[in-house]
């Protein structure tokens, strides 16, 4: 077998084992909590040792972290979301109506990964104020995320010329929350459908100009 053989089984072989601990921290961390959870557990359920998780990721915050990381875009492709396809593909949208229910629908294919994850992340925060550390304070990148998107919405024909590109930013970040995701579909029973339409309709009738919602 050559080198560059060798050399991809073992990097696909690494993958794998990474994609298994991190399946492994997602279910413990969820069903039992961030604090009760050990990596040894984490370990015992992916079907490692744990010293592989010390090599892997260095220690349990870091693995919380990466968890979160490849949660939020559904993958471990180093590719940002506003480089997602799903992203962009929503940003060419023709009109403001069209670009709405587009974003919707991909950030709620989003929400369904990230909501259990965050509530995890809250838990981790408030026992181990060191989590918090591990991501930038000065902004939030969901918000970046959304701003892009409200500024790129303003252009659009359709979108409703009295709102502002803050305005629209807010809106994005605060009705397509997490929080409020959760709120809906898990408290209150709602299906992904009848969340997407709800935030569709809630945000058309506020970013886009009556006759771009019809």
């Amino acid at each position: 077998m050559s080198d560059v053989k060798r050399t991809g089984k073992r990097a696909e072989k690494a993958k794998e084992t990474r994609r298994r601990i991190l399946a492994a921290a997602s279910e413990l961390f969820v069903r039992d909590g961030y604090g009760a959870t050990n990596l040894q557990d984490v370990a015992d359920k992916a079907g490692v040792a744990v010293q592989t998780i010390y090599f892997v990721f260095g220690n349990k915050r870091a693995l919380l972290k990466e968890l979160v990381d490849v949660t939020i875009v559904g993958d471990d492709e180093p590719v940002a979301t506003m480089d997602r396809p799903w992203y962009a593909a929503a940003l060419a949208a023709g009109t403001a109506q069209e670009m709405v229910r587009a974003y919707v629908a991909g950030t709620t294919s989003v929400l369904e990964r990230v909501a259990p994850i965050g509530k995890v992340l809250e838990a981790a925060v408030a026992s181990d104020p060191e989590v918090a550390a591990l991501w930038p304070h000065d902004v939030d990148p969901r918000y970046v995320v959304h701003r892009r998107a409200a500024e790129t919405l303003a252009g659009k024909p359709g979108a409703r010329a009295e709102t502002p590109v803050e305005e629209a930013a807010d809106l994005l970040y605060g009705l397509l929350s997490p929080e409020l995701y959760l709120l809906f579909v898990r408290e209150r029973g709602w299906s992904r459908e009848r969340w997407e339409r709800w935030a569709g309709e809630t945000l058309g009738a506020r970013l886009c100009s009556p006759e771009g919602a019809s």
